[in-house]
C-alpha cells in the first residue's frame, strides 16, 4: 500500500513539472467529461431509461465529447510534433469547435 501511494506521488510530481499547461487544461475537461458520464451511467443503471432517447443522447454527448477531447491533447502534445506536423495548433483547436458543433448538432436533432 505504501508502495503504491509512493509511486501516485511520483507520478503526480512528474506529471506537475513536464506536462505543459495547455494540456493540463485539455486534461482537466476530459475529467470534467467523465466525472459527468459517470452519473449518467449509473442513474441509467438505478432508476431505468425511460426516456431513453434523453440517456442515449447525454451519454454519446459525453462519450463523444471525451474522444474529440482525447483526439485534441494528443495533436497539441508537443512529443508528437512529428506525427502531426501539418497541423498546428490553432488548427487542431478549430477542428475541435467544429467536431463539438456537429456532434451537439446531431444530438439535438436526436432528442427530436
Amino acid at each position: 500500500m505504501v508502495e503504491a501511494v509512493q509511486i501516485l506521488s511520483k507520478l503526480f510530481t512528474d506529471y506537475q513539472k513536464s506536462t505543459p499547461s495547455r494540456l493540463k487544461l485539455v486534461d482537466a475537461y476530459m475529467l470534467y467529461i467523465l466525472l459527468t458520464g459517470v452519473p449518467q451511467f449509473v442513474y441509467c443503471l438505478l432508476v431505468g431509461t425511460f426516456p431513453f432517447n434523453a440517456f442515449l443522447s447525454g451519454f454519446i454527448s459525453t462519450v463523444a465529447s471525451f474522444v474529440l477531447a482525447a483526439c485534441l491533447r494528443i495533436q497539441v502534445n508537443p512529443e508528437n510534433k512529428a506525427e502531426f506536423e501539418n497541423i498546428n495548433v490553432e488548427r487542431a483547436f478549430a477542428d475541435f469547435i467544429f467536431g463539438h458543433l456537429v456532434l451537439h448538432l446531431v444530438v439535438v436533432n436526436f432528442l427530436g
